[in-house]
């Protein structure tokens, strides 16, 4: 599959002029993301997230490497066409309805009537805002409203590829979870989307491969699935007899017994095979093997600290 984005050794300086240092934002940053899938792109404030987007974007310049958009150059204008932004907080004139708002973007993009129309009605309905607000000033919107718009003008142009920067955040539940289903529906209607996001939940929920940085650094990425595996097994047995039960626990530590089962909460992996050998060769009965699984929170956690993360 085409990588609808594509970077290499992407770097990012600035100069402190007042303490006359250099500031590394992003370093030597390498990644791919595939056409078609929905990626998350992880890290804490200051991390270099924004700043890595405004360069794939081509509002600011890389000092060092190369990337490429949807197979073109970092400013390529043909690219551009097919890129939308959603940034985190977006401004747009209160004074105008959501209609209007849509009507300006479409306008920006050349879109004729009675083309325009039709597309502001899909959009607004992709991010379900009742039809009661579509012409009301956007001063009456609630957080989750504005949101919706700013969805709905990120995809007015039909685009390729969408980068969406905390799109979710400040949302009370309900709209919480219908912004990411939302994500998700933009996701299966075959749209790249470059998620920014510290809502964790979410991003496990709604993306199929992720990165984490820090300090401009990529530190892990792959996908979640992959990157939440977690070391160790829980395995239930019965019919076990106390000589078999001590066995066990030298084999393996902790052992639960309760209503004639056996309960180990955590094993090694490796250790299974001989688990299982142990309660066969004694007639005993295999219940479950259950792998445990860390959160993505906890694999941020984990993987931030050890990278000397404060």
């Amino acid at each position: 599959m085409a990588a609808a984005i594509s970077i290499k050794g992407l770097t990012k300086k600035y100069l402190d002029v007042w303490n006359k240092t250099e500031i590394t934002a992003v370093d030597n940053l390498n990644l791919e993301v595939e056409e078609g899938e929905v990626f998350g792109f992880l890290g804490r404030n200051g991390a270099g997230k924004t700043t890595t987007i405004k360069m794939l974007l081509g509002l600011i310049f890389p000092t060092e490497g190369e990337a490429s958009v949807l197979g073109k150059p970092l400013g390529d204008i043909e690219a551009k066409a097919q890129v939308s932004y959603l940034p985190e907080n977006p401004y747009f004139y209160d004074n105008m309805s959501g209609w209007d708002v849509l009507d300006f973007y479409g306008r920006l993009f050349r879109i004729g009537e009675p083309e325009r129309s039709k597309r502001i009605q899909k959009v607004l309905e992709d991010v379900r805002l009742d039809p009661k607000a579509w012409k009301r000033p956007l001063r009456g919107y609630s957080k989750g409203m504005m949101q919706r718009i700013g969805i709905a003008q990120a995809l007015i142009n039909d685009p390729k590829l969408l980068f969406l920067d905390e799109p979710t955040s400040g949302l009370d539940p309900i709209a919480h979870a219908e912004l990411r289903d939302i994500i998700v529906n933009v996701g299966k209607q075959g749209k790249t989307v470059f998620l920014s996001s510290h809502q964790l939940p979410d991003v496990e929920m709604v993306c199929s491969r992720v990165s984490i940085i820090h300090r401009g650094k990529l530190l892990a990425m792959g996908p979640i699935s992959e990157l939440t595996a977690g070391e160790k097994v829980e395995i239930q047995a019965e019919g076990i007899q106390n000589g078999v039960l001590e066995k066990l626990q030298s084999l393996t530590g902790a052992v639960e017994q309760s209503q004639g089962r056996i309960r180990i909460p955590a094993t090694d992996a490796d250790k299974v095979s001989d688990v299982i050998d142990i309660v066969r060769g004694a007639k005993g009965k295999i219940i479950s093997v259950i792998p445990h699984k860390r959160t993505l929170e906890e694999v941020f956690v984990d993987t931030v600290l050890k990278a000397g993360g404060d």
